[in-house]
């Protein structure tokens, strides 16, 4: 049986009994209602930050786990990006140097890598400053690794190509000269013979009587065989691929024409003075990649060391040019 309530009247000086009014009973339920739920969330709260749940145990467990993954794999990269690095120095120093080709440039093994970022996605993670790191270097080390793959495949090309590179590279002089005596002007500054001015001479005189033989210095295709190139003369131009390029200039006469292919020792042409020189000579330079280079570095297959130094020392002596 439910108890009764009393209220005392201080009008009548007496207890009256008392009801509960509804509006009384739902303010009381919301206040009730109120501070349960008020307790209930602070109590929710102390227990996720103090208290760890077995799913929160475990996530965070593997969010751990994660992390230190992605601190073995930054050390991992560290050490495939310095193996990378050795390869792309090998490749440019040693390879390709043997191989008498330009390395590769930097902008090219590091293009790819800018403009919009694609990385977007990660942003929201957490930690999402170190998976970006990672990710940005995976992508940087297999764009490098595919250049490097493609310059290795070339690499080989150039490798089974050797033995033509090699023969094609000139590495003779181009008329006999055994005892040297034929060794005239070389390289440097000279004294014009008809100016007689200080000139650059871009190449190496050789001294012979007229009709003696020329020789191709490595093996080629003759690119020009003409009679109209100016102060030249009679001259002949073969193109030897690789970047090399060889200059037979003052030539009597000449047995080649354009398109032919010869071969390294194969007579070309004939000692003479034609064009602007003052006495039988053959005018001879080298060409690297457009640019004329010391002729006097590719007579190797020719000369002992002792006979290359008093090569040098001939040519060194002449302070005129023949022409």
């Amino acid at each position: 049986m439910a108890k009764r309530k009393y209220r005392f009247n201080p009008e009548s000086l007496s207890y009256e009994e008392h009801g509960v009014s509804l509006k009384e009973q739902l303010t009381r339920f919301a206040a009730y209602f109120s501070s349960s739920l008020a307790f209930a969330v602070v109590l929710v709260v102390v227990i996720l930050n103090f208290y760890e749940t077995p799913q929160s145990r475990t996530l965070r467990r593997e969010n751990q786990r994660l992390l230190t993954q992605y601190k073995l794999m930054q050390k991992d990269l560290d050490n495939i990006e310095k193996v990378l690095s050795d390869m792309q120095q090998r490749d440019d120093n040693i390879y390709r140097v043997i191989f008498e080709t330009d390395p590769i440039p930097t902008s090219i093994r590091n293009a790819g890598f800018g403009g919009a970022n694609k990385y977007a996605h990660l942003e929201s993670m957490d930690n999402n400053e170190l998976v970006i790191t990672t990710a940005r270097r995976l992508d940087i080390l297999a764009k490098q690794a595919y250049v490097q793959s493609k310059s290795y495949e070339e690499v080989m090309k150039m490798a089974l190509d050797k033995e033509k590179m090699l023969a094609a590279i000139p590495s003779i002089q181009p008329v006999a000269n055994k005892d040297l005596k034929n060794t005239a002007s070389g390289w440097g500054y000279r004294i014009h013979p008809v100016y007689k001015i200080r000139k650059f001479h871009y190449g190496m005189d050789f001294t012979a009587p007229t009709g003696t033989e020329v020789y191709a210095t490595g093996d080629g295709s003759v690119e020009e065989a003409t009679d109209e190139h100016s102060g030249y003369g009679k001259m002949i131009t073969l193109n030897h691929g690789y970047g090399y390029k060889t200059v037979y200039a003052h030539l009597s006469r000449y047995n080649v024409r354009a398109g032919q292919k010869v071969k390294r020792g194969e007579v070309i042409g004939y000692v003479g003075s034609t064009g602007i020189s003052t006495a039988p000579h053959l005018h001879y330079e080298v060409h690297k990649n457009g640019e004329p280079v010391n002729p006097q570095y590719f007579y190797y297959m020719d000369l002992t060391p002792q006979e290359y130094e008093r090569m040098i020392a001939i040519s060194s002596n002449m302070g005129q040019s023949f022409d």
